[in-house]
C-alpha cells in the first residue's frame, strides 16, 4: 500500500493515476462526489467539523479496503487528514469540542487500519502550489485567501518533519512536472520503485 500526500493541487492524483497505468489499484481522494467541499470552501467555520467527519469516514474506508490489496494506491489518506482537522482548530474554524471528537474518533479507527509500506510527500512551495491551483480550476478553491494555503503548507511540514508511522519518501516537485513531461514522471517513478526496493530488502 502507497500513499500520496501533499498539499491541494501538488499532483497527487495526477501521480497515483500513473501507478493505477502500473498495475496499483487505485483509491481516489472523495473531493469529486463531495456535497459539503464547496459549502466549506464559503463557510468553513460552519461546514470544518462536518467535512472533516466526511473525509475520516470515507478514508477509514478506503485504507481498509486498500489494505487487503497487495498492490494499493491512496491519494491522501487517514493520516494526513488529521493535518486539515489540526490546522482547523488552531485556526478556530473548528470548535475545540468538535476537534477533540475527532481526535478521538480517529485514535479508535488508527487501532484497526494498517500502516503503509511506503509513504510520498510531495513537497512543493506556496507559490508553486497556488499556480497549480488557479491552473486547474476548480471554482471553490479560487476565492481562498492565500493565507489558509501558507498555513496548509507549514502545517504539512511539519507533520512530516515528525512522521514516523511507516517509511517516508520526500519528493520536492516545485521544479518537477510530471503531467507535462515524461522525463519528470520517469524521475519520480524510479525514486518510488528504488525506495520501496530499500524498504523490502530492510
Amino acid at each position: 500500500m502507497i500513499v500520496i500526500e501533499g498539499v491541494v493541487g501538488v499532483g497527487k492524483s495526477s501521480l497515483m493515476r500513473h501507478l493505477e497505468k502500473k498495475g496499483y489499484v487505485a483509491f481516489e481522494e472523495p473531493v469529486v462526489d463531495n456535497p459539503i467541499l464547496p459549502k466549506f470552501y464559503a463557510d468553513r467555520k460552519r461546514y470544518s467539523f462536518p467535512l472533516q467527519i466526511f473525509f475520516l469516514n470515507k478514508r477509514f474506508k478506503h485504507i481498509k479496503m486498500a489494505s487487503s490489496i497487495d498492490n494499493s494506491v491512496l491519494d491522501r489518506s487517514i493520516y494526513g487528514d488529521a493535518i486539515f482537522a489540526k490546522m482547523l482548530a488552531k485556526g478556530k474554524d473548528m470548535e475545540e469540542e468538535e476537534y477533540l471528537i475527532y481526535e478521538e474518533l480517529l485514535e479508535n479507527m488508527l487501532e484497526h487500519v494498517a500502516a503503509p509500506k511506503l509513504m510520498v510527500y510531495l513537497e512543493v512551495s506556496v507559490d508553486e502550489a497556488i499556480r497549480r491551483i488557479r491552473k486547474r480550476g476548480f471554482d471553490y478553491e479560487q476565492g481562498t485567501e492565500r493565507e489558509y494555503w501558507v498555513t496548509l503548507n507549514e502545517e504539512y511540514r511539519e507533520f512530516f518533519d515528525s512522521y514516523s508511522i511507516s517509511p517516508l519518501l520526500k519528493i520536492n516537485v516545485d521544479q518537477l512536472d510530471f503531467q507535462e513531461k515524461p522525463e519528470d514522471l520517469d524521475y519520480i517513478l524510479k525514486l518510488i520503485e528504488d525506495k520501496l526496493l530499500e524498504v523490502e530488502n530492510a
